[in-house]
């Protein structure tokens, strides 16, 4: 069971499936369409998507792809570590601490990331901070997705049973000391996916670099694309890049759901 919502009931599992029924065959009759208007204007002859098929096409992506990972992995290690703060001070027994960790969190969260963006990249140079390319994309990804690692990493504390927090102070351990090494590797463990899912949406979240031409995936594809002409097959290469890493993530992420729940189910029975 994920600690940031309820499992849905019978009626909603139902509606789930339903609506998934119709979006897969409302997606497909779309692609159906997409692939017929592609034929009848030539846009798939083999000449066309000849130089995908070679190598330095697949070297220049594949740059721009490690770019995309190096900002994604940069972007969540310090939103993780921010978040886990935020989390900290929501939770904490001051008051002021308490309040503005809430308030960042409530605040930024209904902030676009792609606003954020825009703040570095022409609001902070006004005042004579320019970053370097790297940090005008991380810095916003950092500041907007640490907000969401907060919530999470929240939750996650809020589920570990205080019984277990209650014996930390009992055997002589102080909060912070309880909370190191008794709680929050708990919490961790059981958001986990949580953890795995919302990096997912970081890593696609990187797809803003377009905005500061920073070299990642989607701005490599655009610089090809002007290159060779070939608009619609590069993007659809790149849309398949994205596809595949994106895809490889979200079912680690439910692997480790998985795993979590049969983890939880036999301690409960042990017990």
């Amino acid at each position: 069971m994920s600690v940031l919502f309820d499992e849905p009931g019978p009626r909603a599992r139902g509606r789930i499936r339903v609506a998934t029924v119709l979006g897969t065959l409302a997606a497909v009759a779309l692609a159906v369409l997409a692939v017929r208007q592609f034929a009848a204007n030539g846009q798939l002859d083999a000449a066309r998507w000849q130089p995908y098929a070679t190598w330095p096409m697949w070297r220049y992506l594949l740059t721009g792809l490690w770019s995309t990972f190096l900002a994604a992995v940069v972007s969540a290690a310090l939103s993780m570590a921010f978040g886990l703060l935020l989390a900290l001070g929501r939770l904490s027994d001051r008051r002021w601490l308490r309040l503005a960790s809430a308030a960042y969190v409530e605040v930024v969260r209904v902030i676009p990331a792609l606003l954020l963006v825009y703040v570095v990249l022409f609001a902070l140079p006004r005042y004579g901070l320019d970053l370097p390319l790297f940090w005008k994309l991380c810095v916003p990804l950092t500041v907007s997705n640490a907000a969401a690692f907060a919530e999470i990493f929240r939750a996650g504390i809020n589920s570990v049973e205080r019984g277990q927090t209650e014996a930390g102070l009992a055997v002589g351990l102080t909060r912070l000391q309880t909370m190191r090494l008794i709680v929050l590797p708990q919490a961790a463990r059981r958001v986990l996916p949580s953890i795995v899912s919302q990096s997912v949406g970081l890593l696609k979240d990187t797809s803003l670099g377009f905005v500061v031409s920073y070299g990642e995936l989607l701005y490599s594809g655009k610089v090809l694309a002007a290159y060779n002409g070939l608009l619609i097959q590069t993007y659809l290469v790149v849309a398949l890049v994205y596809l595949v890493v994106n895809a490889s993530l979200s079912k680690l992420a439910r692997t480790l759901e998985s795993r979590q729940s049969v983890s939880l189910r036999r301690r409960a029975a042990r017990a």
